[in-house]
């Protein structure tokens, strides 16, 4: 009888041994949405993966599909339709303009975001504390009043102009707020809509005569025209200022910036406690509460600019 009965035990175990990976620790799918190819989307979602991989939450356990949408929305929705179909386990999406089409179509799998500007504002989430629906994230969000306050520290500047793109929400969100500072910091702030990238060189060379100062804000024009921006500005001895720290890398010459590694770091955590079983909207979206305050050297060379002391003691990151 015990001769059986280990018999049996063996044939147990020899199955156990054989079962696949995949039936042990079932494949989660996760879809991947960028906006665009910009760096800060891409160094988000490789500081979400780095955390999730360290949650231990990594291939062949999960499967990741990853859609760049290059800017179109109609690209983007065709890459949740995709998602909705493969019966995804959560959607991972960068950039405020992805986030909201996902969450436009998809309210039954997890959805969690990074470098989105305001998602309260943007109608992504009811607050801060819990989107109240299926997502959570983390935010690139930097109150306007601090590039300005680094900006007025740097030049006694009067007139900015603010490029813009009419329709995206961040982008827009950015230029409302800047125009609320004017009286405290004593600026003129002038809006200036891009709606495709031939707006640039046509319109920049008359921006340039009238201000003092360029504020480029998260559209994905300015994205795509940010070196012709920044050379055209340099020139003419007009101050470049973002809150965006790719933008830095294309010759912008102040930034005050969250890092989007960290920023998708810090939504890999939330991403795996998804994952683990929490409710998205159980967990708060928050933004560093570190930020850098920046100067692109080569930019302050090329265009003569004086580096005043007080700003450069204030600079947490010199850009050689």
């Amino acid at each position: 009888m015990k001769r059986i009965q280990m018999m049996f035990l063996l044939i147990a175990l020899v199955s156990m041994i054989g079962m696949p990976a995949a039936a042990a620790r079932p494949e989660k799918k996760i879809g991947v949405l960028f906006w665009n190819k910009a760096p800060r989307y891409t160094e988000a979602k490789n500081g979400m993966l780095d955390q999730l991989k360290k949650e231990g939450f990594e291939e062949p356990a999960v499967k990741f599909f990853i859609v760049n949408a290059d800017g179109n929305k109609a690209k983007a929705v065709e890459a949740v339709h995709d998602f909705t179909k493969a019966k995804m386990d959560m959607i991972i999406t960068l950039g405020t303009s992805a986030t909201l089409v996902v969450t436009r179509y998809v309210s039954d799998v997890p959805v969690v975001f990074s470098s989105v500007y305001d998602p309260v504002k943007s109608k992504i989430a009811q607050s801060w504390n819990s989107s109240g629906n299926n997502t959570t994230g983390t935010s690139n969000l930097v109150h306007m009043s601090l590039p300005l306050s680094s900006l007025k520290e740097f030049a006694a500047v009067k007139k900015v102009a603010v490029l813009y793109t009419p329709s995206e929400v961040n982008s827009v969100l950015q230029l409302k707020e800047l125009l609320k500072l004017q009286a405290e910091f004593q600026v003129k702030i002038i809006p200036v809509p891009l709606t495709t990238v031939e707006d640039v060189p046509q319109l920049l060379p008359e921006v340039v005569r009238g201000v003092d100062a360029i504020y480029l804000t998260g559209g994905s024009i300015v994205d795509k025209a940010g070196t012709t921006i920044v050379d055209t500005a340099t020139r003419a001895r007009v101050i470049t200022l973002t809150h965006i720290d790719d933008l830095l890398d294309k010759g912008v010459l102040l930034g005050v910036c969250a890092d989007s590694y960290e920023l998708g770091r810090l939504a890999g955590k939330k991403a795996a406690k998804v994952l683990r079983g929490a409710d998205p909207s159980s967990i708060p979206i928050e933004h560093l509460k570190k930020l850098q305050v920046s100067i692109n050297m080569r930019t302050a060379k090329a265009g003569g600019f004086r580096l005043p002391p007080a700003f450069m003691k204030s600079a947490t990151k010199v850009m050689e």
